[in-house]
Parts: structure tokens; C-alpha cells; sequence
């Protein structure tokens, strides 16, 4: 592999990655096993489960469904707590690759806490702010209110010591592209990860007249192929929108070396797995670089840097 990491190497927040890809924050990311498996495979970059100040169950079961084209979850953030994910760092060094830690607190005092202590671990690289998650039950998410998430960046901007980056919901409206993309470039921020599952959807099996998950009443958040068109036009429109030195991973419906491809051509600097790597497990991140590779070379590109953000619009 060491002339596929040369050729197509890429970087996020400071930190040269072996290829284009890596986990989301979400699936088989919560537990120290699951992470080492990150560190084993062809993944970049190990990124743990989104953490909050106290471990969390999450919500009820069932809270996950497989779909045909993709997935519906309302996980509620189960996860170890923040302090395990401190504690496992220095487990994950051997692994020679990035360790970000993906912070969702329930309040701006338990990410202001959080993001505190964090900073002071050497052995976690980054970290990825979840400003998107829209499974807790009673909680807004906070990347659809632009005051808060400003109120957010500023005050995590005066602790931070380490490389950050938020995660963001999708977005549907133009002037909301436009709004964020304002705060973003106000903010020393390394990237964005865009975008988190499409909240609120709905899936019914017909057999048994339920919703196939129990949390929200059978609400929730869409992942996979349904999503991607998405996903590729909020990596688009912040590629054309935020400062070029904030790089944009991209994330909804990766399933194959060609939508990598799609994704860097709007503008990505890397993606996530989550969908794909929840049905297929530590394996689909040496298929997906595989496959990537080759359509990449059959193009006869050289470097991303050559197909990066050059899609082609109609005059």
C-alpha cells in the first residue's frame, strides 16, 4: 500500500492520513474492541463514538434498523463516557494513526468540560464536535440554531489547545448554508464533517403495521444511499462557501469507491463509513479504498488534488 499512500495521500487538521477514508463517529466506534478493530484496519483515522460527560445506555431498543437502501436509527448516544475515551488513547498509539475523539455533550458546560479535558490528553489528536445529533429524546440539535452555535464555537475557541472540527446536520436552504458557513469562517476550526442522518424519517413494515424502531415513536434518522444526494450537496455548497483551509469530510451513503469519488469531486478532503461499515464491518474500508484507487487510476489522475472539488456544472 505504501505507493497508493503516497500517490493519493491526503490530510485533515494537521495530520497526514494513509488514504481518503475512515470511520464516522456512530457505528462499532463505542467500545475499546471496537476501536483497536479501527486501529487493525485500513480505516485513516480511529474515531470513537460520540461522548458525553456521563456514560449513556441511549434510547431503547429496537433503535436501529437495516433498510434496503440504507438505514433508520434513534440511538439516544450510548456510549462509555468521556473518561473511558481518555483512558483508551494511549492503548491506540501502536496503531500509528490519528486518534479524534467526536464530543457531544448535553449542555455547552459538559462540552466546555469535555473539550477542557481533552486538550490536555497528548495522545488524542483532534477533536470532532457534534453540533448534529438528532436522537435525543427532548434535545434540540444544535446546529439548526445559528445563535447557539456561535455562542458554542466561541466559548469552545477560548479552551481548546488541540485541532477541532464540527459535525453538522443537513442542510435543505441556501441562506442556511450561507448563515453557518459565516460562523464557520469566524472560527479557527481544522473541518467539517457533513452530514449527520437526515432526521425524522419514517419507516413502516408492512407486515407487522409497526415502525420498525421503538424510540420517538418510530422516528428516526436516515442513513446510507437515501441520503447521499444530501450529503453531496452540503459538501458542495461549503466547498464553494467556507475558507480553504478548512477542510470538509464528507459522510452519507459511501458504499463504494465510486461515491468517494463523487464526494471528492464536490470538494471533500476525506469521507466516512457509517452505514457500509455497520453492515460490513472493519472489511469495507479496504474495499472501498481498493475500488477507489482503481477508478481513480483508470481516470488516469495522479493525486486527489487533480479531481478535488472539479465538478462540473452546466453553463
Amino acid at each position: 500500500m505504501n505507493e497508493i499512500k503516497n500517490k493519493f495521500k491526503t490530510s485533515i487538521a494537521g495530520f497526514q492520513l494513509h488514504n481518503y477514508l475512515f470511520n464516522a463517529s456512530g457505528p462499532r466506534c463505542m467500545t475499546l474492541e471496537e476501536l483497536i478493530a479501527l486501529g487493525e484496519s485500513r480505516s485513516s483515522v480511529i474515531l470513537s463514538k460520540s461522548c458525553t460527560l456521563l456514560p449513556r445506555e441511549g434510547n431503547p431498543e429496537p433503535r436501529y434498523f437495516d433498510l434496503p437502501l440504507g438505514s433508520i436509527n434513534s440511538m439516544g448516544l450510548p456510549n462509555l463516557g468521556y473518561k473511558k475515551y481518555v483512558e483508551f488513547a494511549p492503548l491506540l498509539r501502536r496503531y500509528n494513526k490519528p486518534y479524534f475523539v467526536s464530543v457531544s455533550g448535553l449542555s455547552l458546560a459538559d462540552n466546555i468540560t469535555m473539550i477542557s479535558e481533552l486538550s490536555e490528553v497528548p495522545e488524542i489528536d483532534a477533536f470532532e464536535l457534534n453540533l448534529s445529533c438528532p436522537n435525543v429524546i427532548g434535545k434540540p440539535q444544535i446546529g439548526y440554531d445559528f445563535e447557539q452555535t456561535k455562542q458554542v464555537l466561541d466559548e469552545v475557541m477560548k479552551i481548546t489547545k488541540k485541532p477541532f472540527g464540527v459535525k453538522l446536520p443537513p442542510y435543505f436552504d441556501f441562506v442556511h448554508f450561507e448563515e453557518m458557513a459565516k460562523i464557520l469562517n469566524k472560527h479557527n476550526i481544522a473541518f467539517v464533517t457533513c452530514i449527520n442522518s437526515i432526521g425524522n424519517g419514517l419507516f413502516v413494515d408492512a407486515d407487522t403495521e409497526k415502525a420498525v424502531i421503538k424510540p420517538k415513536g418510530g422516528f428516526g434518522g436516515l442513513g446510507g444511499e437515501y441520503v447521499k444526494p444530501t450529503a453531496l450537496a452540503n459538501v458542495k455548497k461549503f466547498y464553494e462557501l467556507l475558507r480553504k483551509d478548512i477542510a470538509i469530510i464528507g459522510v452519507g451513503g459511501i458504499a463504494s469507491g465510486m461515491d468517494a469519488f463523487e464526494f471528492l469531486l464536490c470538494g471533500a478532503s476525506a469521507v466516512q463509513i457509517a452505514t457500509a461499515y455497520q453492515k460490513e464491518g472493519t472489511a469495507v474500508f479496504a474495499r472501498i479504498e481498493k475500488e477507489f484507487i482503481e477508478f481513480l487510476e483508470k481516470k488516469e489522475y495522479n493525486s486527489l488534488s487533480e479531481a478535488k472539488g472539479k465538478l462540473k456544472i452546466y453553463e
